[in-house]
C-alpha cells in the first residue's frame, strides 16, 4: 500500500520489538508483585494502567507519523521536480529519519547537477545546430543562383535536390527551436495569398518536376500569424501531398471565413489516406500504409505541423477519401486581432 494508506498492522510490524519487550516487562512485574504478597486486584490494576499507557502512546505515535507521511507525500506530488523534495520538506526530528533525509539531500543534489549539465549540453547543441543551419543556407543559396544562371537538365535536377536540402534544413531548425520556438514569433497581419505564393516558390522545382498544377480560390483573406512558420507548415503539407501523386496532379488552396477566423484548405487529388490510418497521421514517425509502399516517408512532416500549429494557435485537421486528401488550417482571431480590425 502507499504511504498515505499505512495500516495499523504495518505500523505494528515496523515497531514490533518495543511492544514485545513491554509485554515481557509487564509479565515479570506481575510475577514480582505477586511474589512479594500483593493481591490479584493490585497486580491487575498496575498491569492495566501500564497497558493503557503503552497503547495510548503507540496510538498517538501512529496517528502523528501517518499524518506526517501523508503531508510529505502530498508535498512530493505537488512538485514538478520531485528530486528537490529534500529542499522543501521539514528536517525530521528522529535520528534514523535524519539519515534518510541526508541521503535524499545527497541524491537530490546529484540529480540537480546532472540535470543542469544535461540542460547546458542540450542548449549548446541546439545553438550549434542553429548556427550550422544558418551557415549552410549561404552555400545553398549560392548553388541555387549558379544553377539558375546556368540552366540545363543537370542544373534543374540539382535545383530539385537543393529544394530538398532546404526542406530538411527547415525541419532541423524547427527541431532545434522546438522548446523555445515561441521566442521566435513575429505575429502580424498577412495575406494568405502571400504565404501560399512563398510556399509554392520554395517548392517550385518539386512541383514543376512532378507536373503539379496549382489552383488558388478566394485566398485574399488576411490572418494574424507568423509568416515564416506559416510558410514552413505549408511546405510540409505540399511536400507530403507531392509524395502521393496520381496522374494529372493538382493542389487546390481555398480559404473561407468562419466564426472563429479564417480556414485555409489545402486539397490534393492524390491517392488519399486509408480510413484506418487517418486518425494517426499527425503522430511522430507514423508512415501508414502508403508510406510503406516505397515513398521514403519519414513520418515527420505532419507531426511537425501539429506541434507548430499547437504553439501558434492554429487549428489543424485532415480529411481523405478516394479523391485525395484535404488538410485544413484554422487561423483563429484573438482579442488583439479584433481590436486591430475595429481600429
Amino acid at each position: 500500500s502507499g504511504v498515505s494508506d499505512m495500516k495499523v498492522t504495518e505500523y505494528i510490524n515496523d515497531h514490533l520489538y518495543p511492544p514485545i519487550f513491554q509485554a515481557l516487562a509487564m509479565i515479570l512485574l506481575a510475577l514480582f508483585l505477586s511474589a512479594v504478597g500483593n493481591g490479584a486486584g493490585t497486580v491487575g490494576f498496575i498491569t492495566a494502567c501500564w497497558l493503557l499507557l503503552i497503547t495510548a502512546w503507540l496510538s498517538a505515535d501512529y496517528r502523528l507519523r501517518k499524518k506526517r507521511l501523508e503531508r510529505l507525500l502530498k508535498l512530493a506530488d505537488a512538485l514538478e521536480e520531485r528530486y528537490l523534495i529534500a529542499e522543501v520538506m521539514d528536517k525530521p526530528a528522529r535520528a534514523d529519519d535524519r539519515v534518510y533525509y541526508r541521503i535524499l539531500s545527497m541524491a537530490g543534489k546529484s540529480m540537480l547537477e546532472q540535470v543542469t549539465a544535461a540542460k547546458r549540453e542540450r542548449r549548446e547543441y541546439r545553438e550549434y545546430i542553429e548556427q550550422w543551419i544558418h551557415e549552410i543556407k549561404t552555400p545553398l543559396t549560392a548553388l541555387k543562383l549558379l544553377c539558375g544562371n546556368n540552366k540545363s537538365e543537370v542544373t534543374r535536377t540539382m535545383l530539385l535536390e537543393l529544394e530538398k536540402l532546404n526542406h530538411f534544413a527547415g525541419q532541423a531548425l524547427y527541431y532545434a527551436r522546438s522548446e523555445t520556438v515561441e521566442k521566435d514569433y513575429l505575429i502580424r497581419e498577412i495575406l494568405l495569398s502571400d504565404i501560399i505564393h512563398q510556399a509554392v516558390s520554395d517548392n517550385k522545382q518539386l512541383l514543376m518536376s512532378n507536373g503539379v498544377r496549382i489552383r488558388l480560390e478566394v485566398c485574399g483573406h488576411t490572418v494574424f500569424t507568423d509568416e515564416k512558420w506559416a510558410v514552413f507548415i505549408l511546405n510540409q503539407i505540399i511536400g507530403n501531398a507531392v509524395r502521393y501523386l496520381r496522374e494529372m496532379p493538382e493542389l487546390l488552396f481555398d480559404a473561407v471565413r468562419t466564426e472563429e477566423g479564417t480556414a485555409l484548405r489545402v486539397h490534393d487529388n492524390g491517392i488519399g489516406i486509408p480510413p484506418e490510418d487517418l486518425p494517426r497521421i499527425f503522430e511522430k514517425g507514423f508512415t501508414g500504409t502508403n508510406g510503406r509502399l516505397g515513398n521514403s516517408s519519414t513520418g515527420l512532416g505532419l507531426y511537425l505541423c501539429r506541434r507548430l500549429c499547437a504553439k501558434l494557435g492554429i487549428g489543424l485537421s485532415a480529411e481523405s477519401d478516394g479523391n485525395g486528401t484535404a488538410i485544413t488550417l484554422a487561423f483563429t482571431r484573438n482579442s488583439f486581432c479584433r481590436l486591430t480590425e475595429e481600429g
